[in-house]
């Protein structure tokens, strides 16, 4: 969901607007995702009605996924590494549909792109600093999804030399693996009663094979006294669409037996993220702890066979385990929406671009974790957790206003073992951001959105 989304049959943004009233508007009225759902047309493979703009420009919010960060940190910290800012192209894509979709399209980019770069002026001074005055290489800098899409290129785009022509891939919180909050968005019309945002959501979600690329991959479903993957027929039950998730599954089966190159994966930790699930007459409920295997497939059980659960947590969206190929990644403490604008990212990607050789990911430190609801109702008091820590000095809490000046600090106060809690309100709708800091860990920030209560539908 980090790009923009245009409708161009009627002329106007679906997706990424930067305002309160645009937001209450898609998520709290009758027609607001209409222009989301896939169409028939589009799902047969014809996709000229919505065009994928540019990047985020601005904070949105989406139930499930929380908040969304923009780039201009990200890109910023990239133009004031690279030898010009011609060297950087960006590639926002039509999220909606499948991971294959974009293979060939970001294939032909990148190297139309590569070859534009190696003839500029900048490119061919460079050259002088670089060690056997080696041309330009590609470095690709992904984001959630689109380090899938990354994936797909590279081995699936057509362009048989551009993992050659690739010096690195650095991805940040993907989702190689799947995650739990795919099934949870699908699960919202016949879960657990949720307000109507999660329900307008999985509507239109039920279309997207984008959403469906996202399921989880690894063993998550608790089955009586056993663990297994997801099958297309349980996506089914949960409301999904399972001949999008069998296609899907072969798709990423096939590409997973090809390597990535040069990759450099970087994972959020310290945050509560749903890992696994049980499944209760087409209901789900999903949990924060995984499942592991031994190195001949048998499931890790504990003395009584019972199978063992892992609490490796992630990002708040993708689970530590899912966000890498290989068992070593970069941990940042980070929700999964702010991940690519924070100081510690930013700075992982400006080192990835200088270096030569792969000097191996550095060591998180002790951080904390943030939990906050994704959906509030004005004037009414909710509560935010901080983990990792019960010791309330030196922790600020503060609510502000996405596109106001409205800003309130709030007071933390020990909850438990490694635990703090502040409850909050805020004075009307809107989109608002929770900002966590403190002298020992980095700084916290997530999106929250707050609206009405009920399940009725505002006016159009």
């Amino acid at each position: 969901m980090g790009s923009e989304l245009y409708d161009t049959s009627r002329n106007e943004v679906i997706w990424g607007l930067a305002n309160s009233r645009w937001l209450t508007r898609a998520w709290l009225t009758r027609s607001g995702l209409d222009s989301l759902r896939l169409t028939s047309g589009e799902l047969a493979g014809d996709h000229g009605r919505v065009s994928a703009r540019g990047l985020l420009q601005a904070p949105t919010w989406s139930p499930f996924f929380k908040g969304f960060e923009p780039y201009h940190k990200l890109l910023g910290t990239i133009e004031n590494t690279v030898a010009h800012p011609s060297a950087i192209l960006t590639f926002p894509y039509d999220w909606r549909l499948p991971v294959s979709s974009h293979a060939q399209a970001l294939a032909a980019a990148a190297r139309a792109h590569l070859t534009r770069w190696r003839s500029h002026p900048a490119q061919i001074a460079a050259r002088a600093h670089a060690v056997d005055g080696r041309e330009a290489r590609l470095v690709f800098i992904a984001h959630s999804m689109g380090g899938l899409v990354t994936y797909a290129a590279l081995n699936r785009g057509g362009d048989h030399d551009l993992a050659d022509d690739t010096r690195g891939v650095m991805t940040l919180g993907t989702p190689f693996q799947g995650s739990v909050v795919a099934a949870n968005i699908l699960n919202a019309l016949q879960g657990a009663p949720l307000p109507l945002p999660h329900n307008r959501l999985a509507t239109a979600a039920a279309t997207m094979p984008g959403v469906h690329d996202l399921l989880p991959r690894f063993l998550c479903l608790e089955d009586g006294p056993t663990v297994r993957h997801l099958t297309p027929a349980d996506i089914g039950d949960l409301g999904g669409d399972k001949e999008l998730f069998a296609t899907s599954q072969k798709f990423f089966g096939d590409l997973f037996h090809q390597p990535l190159p040069q990759h450099r994966p970087v994972a959020g930790i310290g945050q509560e993220t749903v890992q696994s699930l049980q499944l209760h007459a087409g209901v789900v409920r999903a949990s924060e702890y995984c499942f592991r295997e031994d190195s001949n497939g048998e499931l890790k059980r504990d003395k009584h066979g019972r199978p063992l659960r892992y609490p490796v947590k992630g990002d708040g969206t993708v689970h530590r385990v899912s966000a890498s190929l290989v068992r070593r990644a970069m941990p940042i403490h980070a929700q999964h929406g702010a991940l690519a604008s924070g100081k510690q990212a930013r700075r992982a990607v400006a080192d990835f671009l200088l270096e030569d050789d792969h000097l191996g990911p550095d060591q998180a430190d002790e951080g904390l974790g943030l939990n906050v609801p994704d959906y509030v109702h004005p004037q009414t008091p909710w509560d935010l957790i901080i983990t990792g820590t019960d010791d309330a000095a030196g922790i600020e809490c503060s609510v502000s206003a996405v596109d106001g000046n409205y800003i309130r600090p709030a007071r933390v106060q020990a909850d438990g073992d490694d635990r703090l809690r502040a409850t909050l309100t805020v004075p009307d709708t809107g989109l608002y951001r929770v900002t966590v800091r403190s002298e020992h860990s980095h700084t916290l920030t997530q999106l929250v959105f707050a609206g009405p209560d009920g399940t009725t539908y505002l006016d159009e």
